[in-house]
């Protein structure tokens, strides 16, 4: 059988419609539309920086357009979508609970997300801690007084802390809700009264199958090794298994230009693969993506799929950094096209751009600016600044921008 010819930028349309991001969003967001883009991402990532907004409301944003940022911790406390490790720290529908118990129920895999050693260490203030709780309700981090002062830094816990994560991690707590983005603990019987594992843990295997099929499914396109990034699941050799789903008519396998083995596209993009073969499969949208965006967490799949080399560099020493300290890629109609250093001043009402970089042959063009500075408007607009500014970028393209948009400052 002659498989499908794809071309590179048709791969990264796929990829984009299984995200949701190859269009820009034709009416107002919903709550709704919170928990479904969840659902088809698999995988919200959580992060706690806030230059601009928080990584997980950022993600949502791309996707949905304005919305209430609200509605994603009220999907939490409702019990639709619940916290745990996957990715990294993330959002996850409440209806794969199934797939991360497993971890849970051995959390030594977890690395220094879990410590056995403390559990057994402290194991009578965790009780005691465990106890308060049954007794008392919900706690947050917060709720307990540092003693000797004020800590050092992000490792620099109090003993509680490190007790309500060993907890979490080891699914005896769950976080109930987030208040102020802080996590509210609770016992995991109380935020999930009908689980039960005798009846509802589906099998290792099972568990892994599902994180495969979902991972296929939030890729769009997928190769073999792309597949146990997602969420981080052990590295292995993938291809018997995506062949497998083809023959199950969950994948369907294709050529793309450059690739020497076939790759596979999730057969709910069915659709949008006959449009690839027609050449009718475009992309409009034009967003600012957050560092920890499920398009480039895998740093090797977005250089093979977009050519784009990066590094979150929040975490790298300020000399060391080539862009900036928490830097948004630019997708643009379909490619990533460069990266903004960006940063919301909420009190005097401005959205600083300090950088704008454009990715080496991208063209500037008005159409370009254009879209840029719709963007611009609109990220600007839902982070509460009523005007923004480029500070530093290329010169043609700040002189288009400037040309687009008279009444902001630009240079």
């Amino acid at each position: 059988m002659t498989l499908p010819l794809l071309s590179v930028q048709d791969a990264r349309h796929l990829h984009l419609a299984a995200q949701g991001l190859l269009k820009t969003p034709r009416r107002k967001a919903v709550r709704a539309d919170v928990p479904a883009a969840i659902q088809r991402m698999a995988l919200l990532q959580i992060d706690t920086i806030n230059v601009v907004e928080r990584s997980p409301w950022l993600v949502l944003y791309s996707r949905l357009g304005a919305y209430r940022q609200a509605w994603l911790e009220e999907c939490l406390a409702a019990g639709e979508i619940f916290e745990y490790w996957a990715h990294e720290a993330c959002f996850v529908p409440v209806a794969d609970y199934g797939l991360l118990r497993h971890r849970m129920l051995d959390p030594v895999s977890l690395g220094w997300k879990f410590s056995a050693h403390h559990l057994v260490q402290h194991r009578d203030d965790i009780e005691r801690l465990v106890d308060h709780i049954r007794c008392n309700g919900p706690v947050r981090s917060a709720d307990f007084a540092r003693e000797g002062g004020k800590g050092t830094g992000w490792w620099d816990w109090k003993p509680e802390k490190r007790h309500l994560e060993v907890l979490f991690a080891s699914g005896q707590l769950m976080v109930r809700e987030r208040k102020q983005f802080q996590r509210v603990y609770d016992l995991a019987e109380r935020v999930l009264p009908g689980w039960n594992d005798a009846r509802d843990l589906p099998s290792p295997e099972e568990a892994r199958r599902q994180m495969i099929k979902n991972s296929c499914r939030a890729l769009g396109i997928v190769k073999a090794g792309w597949v146990a990034d997602y969420y981080r699941l052990k590295r292995d050799r993938y291809q018997d298994r995506l062949e497998q789903l083809a023959d199950e008519g969950e994948l369907i396998p294709v050529r793309v230009e450059g690739y020497e083995a076939p790759l596979f596209v999730h057969a709910s993009l069915a659709d949008e693969l006959e449009l690839c073969r027609q050449g009718k499969l475009t992309a409009t949208a034009t967003a600012f993506l957050s560092p920890f965006d499920p398009v480039v967490w895998d740093r090797q799949r977005a250089l093979e799929l977009f050519d784009f080399d990066y590094r979150i560099e929040c975490y790298t020493p300020a000399a060391k950094r080539r862009f900036g300290y928490f830097v948004l890629p630019i997708l643009h109609r379909g490619k990533l096209v460069g990266r903004l250093d960006a940063k919301a001043h909420r009190a005097q009402g401005v959205f600083e751009v300090k950088a704008l970089y454009l990715e080496p042959g991208v063209r500037c063009s008005q159409r370009l600016a254009n879209d840029i500075a719709v963007a611009l408007d609109g990220f600007a607009a839902w982070h509460g600044t009523q005007r923004w500014h480029v500070s530093h970028g290329p010169a043609q393209l700040l002189a288009l921008l400037q040309g687009a948009r008279d009444s902001v400052y630009v240079g």
